[in-house]
């Protein structure tokens, strides 16, 4: 049996504290990741963060500039809360174009398939956002229902060490089972899948 991919991706940051700990977990077990960053979490010195995960290769996508639900928005604010973030990104990646959305809450309605142009991006979880859910849990759930194609969706805020503990659990096993962990752009094209508009992806080999 050949190699299996899953992307391994991050919401909420980027942080000064929890986003660079991630970076070195991830680094350490030499892997990429795709960060999905939230426009008004960007500061000058957490931009420097974004940057180092984007120098050593992991993508930044967009979440949003405020982490709203967007089918409560106006189509006038949803296209700003993606510009916004976009531009910011931009900032930081010297203009590269900005491939994959994630919707805050995964709150989708269709009318936000024509204000956003990106690939929408959904994932495998652990409510890894909850405080009561233990390290071993989170890695437990992720390691269960990752499969090929799938992404893999926690979260860098601040504080969620759990997670960073977690993922030194879940990047052996997953390697051991005959994962590469990649981003998500490499995720569509080492499955040989091209990203459609119109979708939410948690998986890019299943409809």
């Amino acid at each position: 049996m050949g190699t299996k991919y899953a992307a391994l991706t991050f919401d909420d940051g980027p942080n000064t504290v929890t986003t660079p700990k991630v970076l070195e977990v991830i680094k350490k077990h030499g892997v990429k990741a795709s960060f999905f960053l939230v426009g008004d979490n960007i500061t000058e010195e957490s931009a420097k963060v974004a940057a180092a995960c984007f120098e050593y290769g992991c993508e930044l996508c967009n979440h949003s500039r405020t982490h709203s639900a967007m089918p409560k928005q106006t189509s006038l604010e949803i296209r700003e809360e993606i510009r916004y973030t976009d531009e910011k990104i931009k900032q930081i990646t010297g203009g590269k174009d900005v491939l994959f959305f994630r919707p805050p809450y995964i709150a989708v309605c269709d009318s936000m398939y024509d204000d956003i142009r990106h690939t929408f991006i959904c994932g495998v979880g652990a409510n890894d956002w909850e405080d009561s859910v233990s390290a071993e849990e989170r890695s437990r759930r992720i390691i269960e229902q990752t499969q090929n194609g799938s992404i893999i969706l926690l979260h860098d805020m601040e504080g969620n060490d759990k997670t960073v503990e977690a993922l030194d659990t879940i990047i052996p096993a997953l390697k051991s089972d005959g994962f590469e962990l990649v981003t998500v752009s490499e995720l569509f094209n080492k499955c040989g899948v091209s990203a459609q508009h119109g979708k939410i992806y948690s998986n890019v080999l299943k409809d």
